[in-house]
């Protein structure tokens, strides 16, 4: 679905991100798990099409088969005067959608928004703000949808109903997810690997027991995962 090679991504002086390859294919959920600062949203939004890499190649699809993406940034980019239906309609149309209005209705009913559709953005909890940031990337019916730490901001209730909502469109429409997080937990829970950026490098690529594997520890609590984790990132070369 999506093929990345050699991705850097400079800014004057800082190397934000170092000759990382990816892949993504049809159905995949992938979490990109790292620290602030690691590149996790360089990476995406290089892959969003969003910026611009300063060296390597991101291709999605074929000429024949092209594939349509879905962005859903880490801060929501709404139109915080305008409702809910009003905020869908503007992207609908951005998208070109045939029958806009009929695919607004669609997602404000699968997105559970139908009660509030017709208050503005601005009077909206964050959780129900994210909602809205996701079903905007959800027009057009994307078949890969790219989420920077989707959950970061939401009371656990809320993280339990987008990841049950996200479950469901893997399941019934088969979307490829590839999401940003700082919890190997999260990873493990909703992914089925995950790439580990540290310092603008890629240093690893696996399942979390794959990544035990290669940092054992003496104890198996839920916090084995996450000791991995920390291991890794300490043993991680320095940048360049």
């Amino acid at each position: 679905m999506v093929e990345a090679r050699g991705l850097v991504r400079r800014y004057r002086h800082v190397t934000a991100l170092q000759d990382v390859d990816f892949r993504l294919a049809a159905g995949d959920a992938v979490a990109l798990v790292g620290p602030n600062g690691a590149g996790k949203t360089t990476l995406m939004e290089l892959l969003a099409g969003v910026d611009r890499q300063s060296a390597g190649s991101v291709k999605w699809g074929a000429p024949d088969a092209p594939v349509r993406v879905g962005w859903v940034p880490h801060s929501p980019a709404l139109y915080s005067r305008l409702t809910v239906r009003q905020n869908l309609l503007f992207f609908a149309r951005l998208e070109r959608v045939k029958d806009p209005r009929r695919e607004i209705e669609r997602l404000l009913d699968r997105a559970d928004l139908s009660e509030v559709a017709d208050r503005p953005v601005a009077a909206l909890s964050t959780g129900t703000r994210q909602r809205v940031n996701l079903a905007i990337a959800l027009v057009g019916r994307p078949s890969a949808l790219l989420l920077d730490e989707p959950s970061a901001t939401l009371s656990p209730d809320q993280r339990l109903r987008l990841w049950q909502w996200l479950s469901d469109l893997r399941t019934e429409d088969g979307l490829a997810l590839l999401f940003a997080t700082q919890s190997v937990q999260e990873a493990e829970r909703h992914a089925d690997r995950m790439m580990v950026l540290v310092r603008g490098k890629s240093v690893f690529e696996g399942t979390v027991a794959q990544l035990l594997q290669a940092y054992p520890q003496g104890s198996s609590s839920g916090d084995a995962a996450e000791q991995a984790f920390m291991q890794l990132i300490e043993a991680a070369p320095s940048a360049a």
